[in-house]
């Protein structure tokens, strides 16, 4: 419907097709949920080199890890609660409520309903008939009280099963996130970060509690990297790296959006100058004739700097679909040093564990003129993660 359409809408229609939308959004919701449950039972994904549902999700679909977790527990769960499912399927009950109510359906819980002489079905038909009227919150509560009184006279749980932190990078490299943690562990973190915040309380200072809280964390991170005693990252030292060409740098008229970060995300030459200031400068030469990139069959190894110009080439796995952080990644020979190939940025790629094992079991990548790697299958088809446009032949077939 145009928006001119939706205009000439009286203000009970509008909220009559919002409804309608909301209805139509979860059955599409539930038929998603189902159709990759089936797909992951029967290994579909692995067609495509993907380990897990989850990261085919991410890397052909495009959906954020929160989301592409939703979906796969929510199917997993569903076959376990067919009210549940059939509720879903009617649009009477949203993904967010599935997820919820699907914490019955976790082992534990599950043995814990069966002991007392019921069955999970049952359960879950009671919590979809409660949802499906009822405010989120109120489900939410709901379920909380179940799952406590299931469990009264059960051991001290788990903290490191209760904890968790979701983190959600924008276009700019902002993030935004959402976490939770048990009784103790919030208890170190707010002593931490409270610990931060007092130390940094100037004058007149007009931030927010939140504002002073999120410069905390920013502060123990600071902290903890000057320090030099976080774990290593594939044998280097975790550092904030800032990429910007030298002549961007040297000019003070270069202005925003001039400098990339690691972490991905885009900041002004005025900020990279800023962390100059204080930070170690390299010089790569991101050339096939540069001394430093290309040391061709007298080392099998890439050195650090020709892993850290790959990873300012890559910046990730190159495996079609995979969004695998470049300190998850190996370099990769694209044509293997056993047979020929040069220890060279040409011919090296970033690879996770799992793609790097898969390239030398069938899999293949190549990068092409303009740059852009491609990835085939075993038996030579290219793995693409956007589908292609449709021959005339095709279109003329289906309008037939």
């Amino acid at each position: 419907m145009s928006s001119d359409h939706l205009h000439a809408l009286s203000g009970p229609e509008l909220l009559d097709r919002t409804r309608d939308l909301v209805e139509a959004v979860n059955r599409a919701q539930a038929e998603l949920a189902r159709t990759v449950r089936v797909a992951d039972s029967k290994r579909a994904f692995a067609g495509d080199g993907q380990k897990t549902a989850q990261s085919w999700l991410r890397g052909h679909g495009r959906l954020s890890k929160a989301a592409a977790s939703q979906v796969v527990r929510n199917g997993r769960a569903l076959e376990q609660l067919p009210d549940v499912e059939e509720a879903h399927a009617a649009g009477r009950l949203t993904a967010d409520q599935v997820e919820v109510i699907a914490q019955i359906t976790a082992p534990k819980y599950a043995r814990l309903i069966t002991a007392q002489g019921g069955s999970v079905a049952a359960v879950g038909q009671v919590l979809g008939r409660f949802a499906v009227d009822r405010p989120h919150a109120d489900l939410t509560e709901l379920v909380h009280q179940v799952l406590q009184r299931l469990d009264q006279d059960g051991p001290e749980p788990d903290p490191t099963e209760e904890r968790f932190l979701t983190l959600v990078t924008h276009a700019d490299g902002s993030v935004t996130g959402r976490f939770h943690l048990d009784p103790l562990g919030a208890q170190k973190v707010q002593a931490a970060l409270e610990a931060h915040r007092q130390a940094d309380r100037p004058a007149g200072d007009q931030r927010t509690l939140a504002q002073q809280q999120a410069d905390a964390l920013v502060q123990w991170a600071d902290n903890t990297l000057a320090a030099g005693t976080a774990p290593l990252l594939r044998r280097t030292r975790p550092q904030v790296a800032v990429k910007i060409g030298s002549e961007d740098l040297a000019d003070p008229g270069t202005g925003r959006g001039a400098a990339t970060l690691g972490f991905g995300g885009v900041v002004s030459a005025a900020k990279a100058r800023q962390v100059a200031c204080d930070a170690e400068l390299r010089r790569y030469l991101i050339a096939p004739d540069g001394e430093l990139l290309d040391l061709g069959r007298s080392q099998r190894l890439a050195t650090p700097a020709l892993r850290k110009a790959v990873e300012l080439r890559d910046e990730a796995c190159v495996f079609a679909g995979c969004d695998g952080p470049a300190w998850w990644c190996d370099v990769h020979h694209v044509v293997h040093w056993l047979f020929g190939g040069e220890t060279s940025l040409d011919n090296s790629a970033l690879l996770c564990e799992r793609h790097h094992t898969q390239v030398h079991h069938g899999f293949t990548i190549q990068r092409d003129p303009a740059g852009r790697w491609h990835t085939y299958r075993p038996d030579g088809t290219e793995i693409l993660t956007i589908r292609p446009e449709p021959t005339d032949a095709e279109e003329l077939s289906r309008a037939g």
